[in-house]
């Protein structure tokens, strides 16, 4: 299965991934990662991205769509993928078309407040790029990642008014992307505001898995 995760920033996409993952058996992309390992290796394509995740907005097209092509490309996409943080816009969702024959796109659900709330707790391990919450899904060990021992920290992009400014870009920019794929009959949506467990079950009937 090709599968698109949609939602406002800090909905809980990772997360689901993260299950779908070992349920389905095959790779999660996040573009934000990616963009993450580029910043870290300060590469040109990590400082252009930099400026524009640390204020917030959306990274250009033309600085992720080479990247993703790359990568379903290889062998562990043989079998589907799923897409987390891809495509934000409708022009990506068509350029994704022309590469990939997605099956569904899966979107959940969260009022702002909520995600407020989330986005405040997280923390994320530079080195490996998991991610935690506080209370939701906190670590073994406050401050260290559970999977490399590395130091866990809050994201420039967490800050309050980053998140405001980061939902409003959704709203404007990603969330038509509903009725795009709702046009394809591919949309499917969950209440992402109860637990993990809770949110991996409705996934899971969505999905019909």
């Amino acid at each position: 299965m090709k599968l698109i995760l949609l939602g406002a920033p800090g909905a809980g996409k990772g997360t689901l991934a993260s299950y779908l993952i070992e349920k389905m058996g095959i790779p999660s992309i996040s573009t934000g990662n990616i963009l993450r390992e580029a910043i870290k290796n300060n590469t040109p394509l990590g400082q252009k991205a930099k400026g524009f995740m640390d204020a917030g907005q959306l990274v250009p097209d033309d600085l992720v769509i080479n990247l993703l092509e790359e990568r379903i490309a290889q062998r562990d996409c043989k079998s589907g993928f799923i897409l987390d943080g891809f495509p934000r816009t409708i022009p990506q969702a068509e350029a994704l078309d022309k590469i990939a024959d997605i099956d569904c796109a899966l979107s959940l659900e969260v009022p702002y407040e909520v995600i407020a709330k989330r986005m405040t707790g997280r923390r994320v391990c530079l080195r490996c790029g998991a991610t935690y919450h506080i209370e939701a899904n906190p670590p073994r060990v406050e401050g260290v990642c559970d999977i490399c021992g590395d130091k866990l920290v809050i994201r420039s992009d967490d800050q309050p008014d980053v998140v405001k400014r980061r939902h409003e870009t959704y709203h404007e920019q990603t969330e038509p992307l509903k009725g795009y794929y709702e046009a394809q009959g591919k949309l499917k949506s969950i209440d992402g505001t109860q637990g993990i467990r809770e949110t991996e079950k409705l996934a899971v009937a969505a999905l019909g898995l």
